[in-house]
């Protein structure tokens, strides 16, 4: 028989609001010229450090396994690439198709002539690659925080 999964709802809520606020403020960030594309990078890949880390110092995570940091790196990863979805994208067809400008030239062309159906794909796709690279580094994050002893026990 299998085990139902415990889950915490408020901890899965406090990851969510933290990721979504970032990805809000970093789908602004990109639209800027020069700038989006280290502000991308981070939303990538960095994310789920910063939000284990803001939790852990307030005493609101408490990770005892690889598999709860790269859990929690996953959703951060994700969610924060559909809050940064909602701003980024709908501004950069706006800005494509009245303007003809675009922050990033090759997302200026791909977003020209894109459907809703695939910018959702697009979105989607590129979540779950923000969720698989933000699991990655969650694991890291554990590894590096367990070896400077910040965990509370």
């Amino acid at each position: 028989m299998i085990k139902a999964m415990d889950i915490n709802w408020i901890l899965l809520r406090q990851i969510s609001v933290l990721s979504i606020f970032f990805g809000l403020i970093l789908g602004v960030i990109t639209l800027i010229p020069y700038i989006g594309t280290f502000s991308f990078i981070f939303l990538i890949c960095f994310i789920s450090p910063l939000v284990i880390w803001i939790l852990v110092k307030y005493n609101c995570l408490s990770l005892t396994s690889i598999k709860d940091s790269v859990i929690v790196g996953a959703i951060a990863g994700f969610v924060s690439y559909l809050g940064f979805s909602v701003i980024y994208v709908p501004v950069s067809v706006v800005l494509m198709k009245l303007f003809h400008f675009a922050t990033n030239y090759g997302v200026g062309l791909m977003l020209q002539n894109a459907n809703f159906f695939l910018l959702v794909v697009i979105s989607l796709f590129l979540g779950v690659l923000g969720a698989t690279v933000n699991a990655f580094t969650a694991f890291l994050t554990m590894c590096v925080m367990d070896m400077l002893g910040t965990f509370r026990k």
